[in-house]
């Protein structure tokens, strides 16, 4: 309390409920704050505390200046120290968090590092769960998964034709970012873009399982998503580059893929504002079979997001009513560690996310994400119990970013070893050396692959930059219920394109 405090008087944060604390505590405050962190008071601000609690506070002599920064440094290395991952324990998670005979092993007791003793289990269906809460139980892991008897999955865990799929549609996501971040630069794209490299495991793993009629809601990462779900590299490139052939016509931009045909619902720039659309879809889908006798329908939904989102209400509320109404979605958790610069270790009181599934009646499983074989095996198992009727699946992939967080991020505040332990586990090249050894294919039919890709991303590219732009009539357009009351003159024709409206509107 004293350092959160600390951070209050010193930063002037207004949103510290400091009439809650007890009086005793500032007259004593700087003998109790912890030698690293000493207090300077300015004299306006010991008058308001002194109001508010009515108690005097008295500065202590000759204080020192408060500064988590070594004063030599330069503020970017300022900045990189102070909030260095060694220094708040941010290592990364265990490695080896999936068996290799049963994909769906997760840690059963918590380490400092997401544990280390795990069991085998096996997702049941929710119809067999005994949860027990007229009891007063506590809802725990074994109440929602069973213990896996046998089951083991074979060595070849894919065919060639699917291992090259998996490949094709990993290398299209790497490609077609390193060639976002070559535009970007180059001026050819606006405002923030965030890339996935690094994650594509996840994305490929789970969308290359699903149906055309099957969803998709995605986070403001969301080009590799809207590939894997088939909209086009010319599509993407096209919305990125703000032009009439994106798949949203240039309206969405980076962080707002959105496409109908291929049904995704849509990327979302603040987090958490997905799910909920995710579980309407979901809803719906159980809608038109239930009620309207649909069925054929059997769709499901896959919800995106990362571990800073699951602090967030949005994901406990639809936690809640997807297992509540057994609705058919999975909810995917792509755990990069980091919520821009906040250490996941540092931001919840329980890092394992996935425990949070059975804490609401819904199976929750912890994997691999940087290996697509145990990513894909998860997510057949989740879809299918969606798809069976049997409700939701909280998973949990385990990855990493290989950038900053968005292109304009510099990327200072993780710690090189950190990246470079990740950087070694590289999703592509693990599945390239797992078809090779297990004489799925050869040097040369990858390398093929590699060639047709840049090709492909190439010509996007050049496809992109020749579009058109969008005419300033679609300014307009998709904005108001009835555009004749506003945006369309006594001519029949759209008051943006008369420039003397255009001016007087922007004088307005």
């Amino acid at each position: 309390m004293c350092l959160q405090l600390t951070y209050v008087v010193k930063s002037g944060l207004v949103g510290f409920p400091l009439h809650q604390l007890n009086t005793k505590i500032l007259p004593t405050l700087s003998a109790t704050i912890p030698t690293p962190f000493p207090l300077v008071f300015s004299a306006p601000i010991v008058s308001f505390l002194s109001f508010i609690f009515s108690s005097p506070l008295s500065l202590p002599s000759s204080p020192p200046i408060f500064s988590p920064f070594p004063s030599s440094l330069p503020i970017r290395k300022k900045m990189a120290t102070a909030f260095s991952p060694s220094k708040f324990a941010a290592q990364p998670f265990p490695l080896n968090t999936t068996s290799q005979n049963n994909p769906l092993t997760i840690p059963t007791i918590a380490s400092p590092f997401l544990g280390s003793t795990r069991k085998l289990i096996r997702l049941c269906s929710s119809s067999n769960l005994n949860l027990r809460r007229r009891s007063g139980t506590v809802v725990a892991v074994s109440d929602v998964v069973k213990e896996n008897k046998s089951k083991s999955t074979p060595n070849l865990l894919i065919t060639k034709e699917e291992g090259l799929e998996l490949y094709e549609d990993m290398v299209l996501g790497r490609a077609f970012e390193d060639m976002c971040a070559q535009m970007y630069y180059r001026g050819k794209m606006f405002g923030f873009v965030h890339l996935y490299n690094g994650q594509e495991a996840v994305s490929t793993g789970f969308i290359k399982l699903l149906k055309q009629q099957d969803s998709v809601v995605s986070t403001y990462r969301d080009h590799v998503h809207a590939l894997s779900k088939g909209v086009s590299a010319r599509a993407v490139m096209s919305e990125l580059f703000g032009k009439t052939t994106g798949c949203c016509r240039g309206q969405g931009g980076s962080m707002h893929m959105f496409s109908r045909e291929h049904n995704v619902l849509g990327g979302f720039a603040f987090i958490g504002e997905g799910i909920p659309v995710a579980t309407g879809a979901a809803f719906t889908s159980k809608y038109k079979r239930e009620v309207l006798k649909e069925l054929d329908c059997d769709h499901v939904t896959l919800a995106f997001f990362g571990d800073g989102t699951c602090n967030n209400g949005q994901f406990f509320e639809c936690l809640n009513m997807a297992a509540l109404w057994k609705l058919p979605i999975v909810f995917v958790v792509e755990n990069n560690l980091w919520a821009i610069g906040m250490s996941h270790l540092r931001a919840t009181s329980d890092p394992q996310i996935y425990k949070k599934g059975p804490a609401f009646g819904m199976p929750g499983v912890h994997v691999d994400g940087m290996d697509v074989l145990k990513v894909r095996e998860v997510a057949k198992e989740a879809i299918g119990r969606a798809r069976r009727g049997e409700g939701p699946t909280l998973v949990e992939c385990e990855t990493y970013r290989f950038r900053g967080h968005s292109l304009a991020d510099p990327d200072e505040l993780r710690d090189p070893a950190e990246k470079a332990h990740y950087a070694a586990r590289d999703p592509i090249t693990a599945l390239k050396k797992y078809l090779i050894e297990n004489n799925l294919t050869s040097e040369a039919d990858l390398k093929a692959i590699d060639k047709k890709i840049d090709e492909v991303v190439e010509e996007a590219v050049e496809f992109a930059d020749e579009s058109p732009v969008p005419p300033r009539s679609q300014l307009l357009e998709n904005v108001f219920a009835d555009p004749k009351g506003f945006g369309i003159g006594p001519d029949g024709r759209y008051r943006c394109e008369d420039p003397k409206f255009t001016e007087g509107t922007a004088q307005v």
